[in-house]
């Protein structure tokens, strides 16, 4: 069984990994995965009977770990709006007692002052600033998570002090706490912003009763009640209009800025904003199973699932603070053994090269980014699964469609019936409609809606749907098959060869061929732009897999541009089509699907990254993509790759800022031209300003 905690206050990026990795050594713990920007950690438990125990044992780790930390479950994070703790005023108050004592101690240093007097005041300022440092590092040396920049802290300086650097050894642990809290505000303000990006949740519904309006939460509503919805107020669960009509605003779920008219008996989505008149709506959904709170869901579940980038800073965390522990007792060691060298010029040395090298800047700023960039996309109608699909995005070369519903509008009209020789047109129409009676696909619904009569479920008897030809049914006690020209021969009809526009559905009666129905569809109002877009994007081959008739497959693609075709397909035969293009792709190259996500779960599962076309209300949609367009607009999809690159681009510019400014620095501390006060700004500086780069991961991109 799964169980969600968040950690509030969590501003130490190594110490979430420490968090991770205890929590998944907890007995009744299968696995645990924390993201470091979200703060939500996530347990697969044996069995329900542990979850009191492990909830205990993981709320002693984190404060084993985190002190400041605190655990909620799921429930009180929702209910919780106060997530900065460490912009309050007792912090502040801290630092300037601290700043205060330093500086007098500095005057008393400078003007030759008793030197009790001014050791005794850096003292002060060394406990004040450090004590939990010190306190977290003595706790750290009974656990296997021994090195973590308290140790380094601490040990460089005790270093200080042990060789007459008390001022220094005061400055290093005052300019680290002040470091720190900028820090912690930097991440918490961080995280406020991408949440308040996502915070499209309602608060409340006007539950109707009785006649009466109460204010409830929306966990209250079951569905089959009605609720209220008010001017400017937001829609707080998914459900039918029964009475009244309005304008929707739609752009916190969708990205789309022009607003949407409903009117009785439309469906409306939770998250949008009604702003004109009042609606009355019958609710089709629990809260928990509501738009909103899927789309939140996801975005949170999309932590969890970590890019390259992410896996590679975690491993390359666990590795460099020994490794530069190591190098550092070298860099004292070893020229003095060696050379001869002065012992107190290089242990000085060699704390500096401690002070420089923690990994704040990479640890925080990484996994900041993706959830910056996943926040971001879904405010613009992307919905991405994980940082790892929205890295995979950034490499997509060839994309592959399908046609209905994809390309097209998904909504067929008969424009054209082509009887065999003695057949009657009308009854062609009634045997297609009755035939389809139990199909919900587009052409099914188009062929009942050119039968002028009603339909009889009383003449049907069974059905079956067959993927990628079509359906066979019996009609008043006769076998009736409507679909492509494969399901009649199949059956050893012969089929006389038919040239029109548009999707050609062939019926027979028993082996007696009755004829033809010509169904067009229209392709979407943006399905050309957003080709043309495709290609400005880099991406270099279109390809469509389509079940339709290659006559049509291929007018659709002269219409649109696209390089190839493969027409006729069932869903197994998309999915051979996809693997084969993918053994032709350079290994750098990906390969990406777009689909209705409502007949190409296969498909979509099976390429480097599924995306799935009006996915928004659609289980399978949500379910079997790697990547959902929350509107049916193709035109969608360049602008995803777009903000998947530029999110790769800033995480990849946060990787070569701290790696590039980190060991310029260590090697100028190492040679003592950096100081244990340059070595703490150089540490702060690239940290806060990798964790500004990474907000830039919540800006759109410009469209074209």
């Amino acid at each position: 069984m799964k169980q969600v905690f968040y950690i509030r206050n969590l501003a130490c990026a190594e110490c979430a990994g420490k968090i991770e990795a205890g929590a998944h050594r907890l007995p009744g713990v299968r696995s645990a995965r924390l993201n470091f920007a979200s703060g939500r950690i996530a347990l697969e438990l044996d069995d329900r009977s542990a979850e009191r125990k492990v909830r205990d044992g993981l709320a002693r780790l984190v404060r084993q770990i985190e002190p400041d930390a605190e655990l909620h479950d799921a429930e009180e994070h929702a209910h919780a709006h106060d997530h900065a703790h460490p912009s309050g005023i007792l912090p502040l108050i801290v630092i300037g007692i601290s700043a205060a004592a330093f500086a007098a101690g500095w005057i008393c240093s400078a003007y030759d002052l008793p030197k009790p007097v001014s050791t005794g005041l850096f003292v002060a300022v060394y406990l004040l600033s450090g004590w939990r440092v010190l306190l977290t590092a003595f706790r750290h040396l009974f656990t296997r998570d021994l090195f973590d920049e308290n140790l380094l802290m601490t040990l460089a300086t005790f270093g200080a002090w042990a060789v007459g650097e008390s001022a220094e050894a005061a400055a290093v642990m005052l300019f680290f706490h002040i470091g720190e809290y900028f820090q912690a505000l930097a991440v918490e303000r961080s995280r406020r912003s991408i949440a308040e990006l996502m915070d499209i949740r309602p608060d409340f519904a006007n539950l109707l009763k009785d006649g009466t309006v109460n204010v409830v939460a929306p966990e209250a509503v079951e569905p089959g009640d009605r609720i209220l919805v008010r001017p400017g107020e937001r829609v707080p669960l998914d459900g039918v209009v029964r009475s009244g009509s309005s304008q929707l605003d739609t752009a916190a779920l969708t990205g789309e800025s022009k607003p949407r008219r409903i009117n009785a008996g439309d469906a409306v989505l939770s998250g949008t904003i009604n702003l004109s008149g009042v609606l009355e709506i019958e609710v089709t959904a629990r809260s928990a199973d509501s738009t909103v709170s899927r789309i939140l869901a996801e975005v949170e579940n999309a932590a969890n699932r970590k890019s390259k980038s992410e896996n590679f800073i975690t491993r390359f965390a666990r590795i460099y603070t020994p490794a530069v522990f190591g190098a550092a007792i070298l860099l004292a060691v070893l020229p003095p053994l060696l050379a001869g060298a002065a012992w107190g010029v290089w242990i000085y040395r060699a704390l500096v090269f401690l002070v420089i090298s923690c990994p704040c800047a990479l640890v925080i700023s990484v996994p900041l980014s993706f959830f910056a960039g996943i926040g971001g996309a879904s405010r613009r109608g992307i919905l991405f699964k994980g940082g790892n699909y929205l890295e995979t995005l950034a490499g997509v070369k060839a994309i592959a469609f399908d046609k209905t519903g994809t390309l097209t509008q998904g909504r067929f009209e008969v424009r054209e019936v082509f009887p065999a020789a003695g057949a009657d047109p009308d009854r062609l129409l009634e045997l297609a409609a009755h035939a389809e009676l139990s199909s919900s696909h587009p052409i099914a619904l188009s062929l009942r809606k050119a039968w002028p009569g009603a339909v009889d479920p009383g003449r049907v008897g069974a059905a079956e749907e067959i993927a990628g030809r079509g359906i066979r049914a019996t009609v008043d006690g006769s076998e009736i098959r409507a679909g492509s020209r494969l399901l009649l021969e199949e059956a050893g009809i012969a089929v006389p060869e038919i040239r029109a526009e548009g999707t050609l559905i062939y019926l027979a009666e028993g082996t007696r061929y009755l004829g033809c129905v010509a169904i067009a569809d229209a392709l979407k109002p943006d399905a050309v732009s957003a080709m043309k877009e495709l290609r400005r994007c880099g991406v270099d081959r279109l390809i469509l897999l389509t079940g339709d008739n290659r006559e049509t497959a291929e007018r659709v693609a002269r219409q649109l541009g696209i390089d190839e075709v493969r027409a006729e397909l069932l869903p197994t035969g998309k999915v051979a089509c996809l693997e084969e293009i993918m053994k032709h792709l350079k290994p750098d190259e990906k390969l990406a699907f777009v689909g209705d996500g409502i007949n190409d779960a296969p498909v979509l599962s099976r390429a480097d990254v599924g995306i799935a076309m009006g996915g928004l209300g659609s289980d399978a949609a949500v379910e079997s993509a790697d990547v959902v367009l929350m509107t049916d607009e193709p035109s969608r999809i360049a602008p995803a790759i777009r903000i998947a690159r530029r999110t790769l681009g800033i995480v990849r510019g946060n990787i070569a800022l701290a790696l590039g400014i980190k060991g310029a620095v260590l090697l100028a501390g190492a040679f003592g031209f950096v100081s244990m006060w340059g070595a703490v700004f150089a540490d702060v500086g690239v940290t806060l300003l990798a964790i500004l780069n990474a907000l830039r991961a919540l800006g759109g991109v410009k469209s074209r």
